[in-house]
Formats: structure tokens, sequence, C-alpha cells
């Protein structure tokens, strides 16, 4: 599914958080939403995915204007994962997963046979089929962030939309996550703070700051230094590891130099109090 957007724009008590957004993401790619902490890119998602309504600008899924459409019919096409998604109840693992066929079951019928396959086959894809009756609150953070996209799998979507998916995750399940994504059919928008990881399984990067979007490209196009720099205040660069994957080395961050000062001037030492203490003549002093 290809998803655009001309012109969007979203603000947060008057202050601008998404300023003018134009991007086309098409149909099967990967792509990469990257900036520093507060540059709007969970906005963003948020606005894309359907579930804030834009200040200005417009949405579409494959050319059709989403600002109308039903909540129900947009989970049908497209499933959001969040930063940090709590629960107040402690369900089964497997429920959990089961709320991603909620947009294709009737109100009060419970989940069919091939309801149940599909979750399955998506605690499996997350390598958690063998969690699927814990208990929620007996799960690690990086064990819950897996199960939330297994949900997002089991809706069987056009399109993914994920913020920081990586989060609280351990290298190995980052790695995994990150491969699993890339070799997906579906359409991959997802915010990341781990650049070397967006240039290694990405088709294209899209630079924020400060609400806009200020470049896009392929890695190479983008994790440029001087964009590098301005963006993210490093002096970084984009290199290749042994296998020959792409991956960021840092050489530090930038500081801004020190203003030099006159040196003080030199001044005499002030002179030494004298005592004006009188003592009392000696005793037996003739």
């Amino acid at each position: 599914m290809r998803i655009t957007a001309e012109g969007l724009g979203w603000s947060a008590a008057g202050t601008p958080v998404v300023r003018g957004v134009d991007l086309d993401v098409a149909a099967g790619e990967t792509v990469a939403l990257i900036g520093p902490n507060g540059c709007g890119k969970s906005s963003l998602l948020r606005l894309l995915a359907g579930l804030r309504a834009p200040d200005a600008g417009a949405v579409r899924y494959d050319g059709l204007p989403v600002r109308d459409w039903s909540a129900r019919r947009i989970a049908r096409r497209v499933a959001f994962v969040e930063q940090d998604c709590g629960l107040d109840t402690d369900p089964r693992v497997a429920d959990v997963v089961g709320l991603g066929r909620t947009p294709f079951r009737d109100r009060w019928r419970g989940p069919s046979d091939t309801d149940r396959a599909i979750v399955d086959a998506a605690l499996d894809r997350v390598g958690l089929d063998a969690l699927a009756e814990r208990s929620w609150k007996s799960l690690s953070g990086g064990e819950r962030q897996r199960a939330h996209i297994a949900r997002a799998l089991a809706q069987q979507p056009y399109a993914l939309l994920m913020d920081e998916p990586t989060n609280h995750l351990d290298v190995k399940h980052r790695l995994e996550l990150m491969e699993l994504l890339s070799r997906t059919d579906q359409t991959v928008l997802l915010a990341l703070h781990d650049l070397s990881l967006a240039a290694r399984y990405c088709d294209r990067l899209l630079l924020m700051r400060a609400g806009r979007l200020v470049a896009s490209g392929s890695p190479a196009e983008v994790l440029t230094p001087a964009h590098l720099a301005e963006t993210f205040e490093v002096d970084a660069e984009l290199s290749t590891d042994r296998p020959g994957h792409p991956t960021l080395v840092y050489h530090g961050p930038l500081r801004a130099p020190t203003p030099r000062t006159a040196p003080a001037s030199r001044t005499a030492p002030a002179p030494r109090p004298t005592s004006t203490t009188r003592t009392s003549p000696r005793q037996g002093t003739p």
C-alpha cells in the first residue's frame, strides 16, 4: 500500500509540531524516519496512522484520502505499534496478540479457528509461541514489545507504522525484527534512533528536524557528515563493517568552542595588617 501526505501539519497547544510535511512511501518499501528527540517523529506517525487528525494537509492510502475513514476501516489496512503501550489488566499473551483480529470480527463474535491460526503464526514470527499462555505481567519489557509487534502482524495489514519498535529489545531480537521487516512485502515506515540499523535494513531514510522533513533518499544520501552534524550535533560518517554492511562511525559530539577571555590583570598583594593590640608589662620586671 502506498502512503502519501501533502502539506501535513499539526500543532499542540498552539505550538507547531509537524510543519508542512510532504512524503511518499511506495508499496512494499521499508523506510526509516530518523531525527533527534522532540523533532515530531511520533506525532507524524500518528497522523499517518489516522490516530490524530491533522490541522492542515491530507493523508492518502493508495491515493484515497483517509480523513473521513472510520477507525475500523483504517485498522484493516494499517497497524500501528507505539513506543510503550501498557495494560491495566493481566490477560494471556495470546489474548493481547488476538486484539489484532478485532477489526475483522463482529462485535459479539469470539475468535474463529482462522483467527487463532493467524495469532499462532504471529507469535511464532516474533519467537513468542512458547509464551502464548503466559500472563502479560509476567513478561519482560522486551517480551511485551515483541507481543505488541505480533499483535500488529496479526492484523495482516497492508502497512506497518512503528514508533521505535526496537525499544527494550536486546541485540539479537533487534536484528531479527529488522530482518523480518526488511523481508516483508508490506509497506513499513518506522521511527528509529539506531542509525546503523536504519542504514543497514531500510530502503530509504526520511530525516526530520524541528517538525519538517529536511532530507529523503538512500542511507548514503541522507547520512552525510553535514546532515549528521546539523541535525544530531555529532561528528560522524557512514562507513561499512567487516562483512560490508553500512554502519555509522561516531567520532564524538560537536561542542561549541569555548570563548576566549582576556587574562585577569595582576595586582599587588594587599599589605598585611599590623597588630595594634597592647600587651601588659611582664610581671616582676624592675
